[in-house]
């Protein structure tokens, strides 16, 4: 059986961006893993995204600047290790 911190060692995501996504699915950190991992590998990059910004607006909505700032800092990392999917970046294209 395999550990979560193996299953993450071997995810495209970093533990810090599973959170953000377990946090918005309400699920367990490792169902999120798999999750994103899917969402990773079938083009589900923007959904991620998404989930992540989705966070970082609930943080603001409830005043928690602390995980606002983590959350923005996620969105940050995600967007440079994925930035083929930087809608950004698309749009410039």
């Amino acid at each position: 059986m395999l550990t979560y911190e193996e299953c993450l060692d071997m995810c495209d995501l970093t533990s810090d961006e599973v959170d953000a996504i377990a946090e918005h699915e309400h699920v367990d950190p490792m169902i999120a893993l798999a999750f994103g991992q899917y969402m990773i590998t079938h083009q589900g990059e923007q959904k991620i995204k998404r989930i992540i910004l989705d966070d970082i607006e609930k943080a603001r909505r409830e005043g928690n600047r602390g995980h606002e700032a983590l959350l923005q800092k996620v969105l940050e990392h995600f967007i440079a290790t994925h930035p083929e999917h930087d809608s950004r970046k698309s749009a410039a294209a």
